[in-house]
């Protein structure tokens, strides 16, 4: 088992970055495949990226390709995401989830350990 805390969200401007991390105690995080998602308010939790055990693959939602990265530092237990670019759509809470499985799904469904999430407030 792993539990995740996720830091780093506040309230940015459109065009800022932020960088937020997700920090995993427990069963080492290198076992678990990583993703990061997010929840509008009235909208379901939706894909954004996710990162192999390794960091040697990655995926991305279409919405934020080019404008985020998805990285991990293994000794650290630790996943990132970096916004750049920031839009008022990108509003959200960010969860970090844990898959043990070696595929990066998008679905939220495939995941088996979640974070409590942290804040993401873009203003125009």
């Amino acid at each position: 088992q792993v539990q995740l805390v996720e830091s780093g969200g506040e309230l940015v401007q459109a065009g800022g970055s932020l960088r937020l991390s997700c920090a995993a105690s427990g069963r080492t995080s290198s076992r678990y495949t990583m993703g990061w998602f997010r929840q509008a308010p009235g909208k379901e939790r939706e894909f954004v990226a996710g990162i192999s055990r390794s960091g040697g693959g990655t995926y991305y939602a279409d919405s934020v390709k080019g404008r985020f990265t998805i990285s991990r530092d293994n000794a650290k237990n630790t996943v990132y995401l970096q916004m750049n670019s920031l839009k008022p759509e990108d509003t959200a809470v960010y969860y970090c989830a844990a898959d043990g499985s070696p595929v990066i799904y998008s679905s939220a469904t495939k995941y088996d350990y979640w974070g409590q999430g942290t804040q993401v407030t873009v203003s125009s």
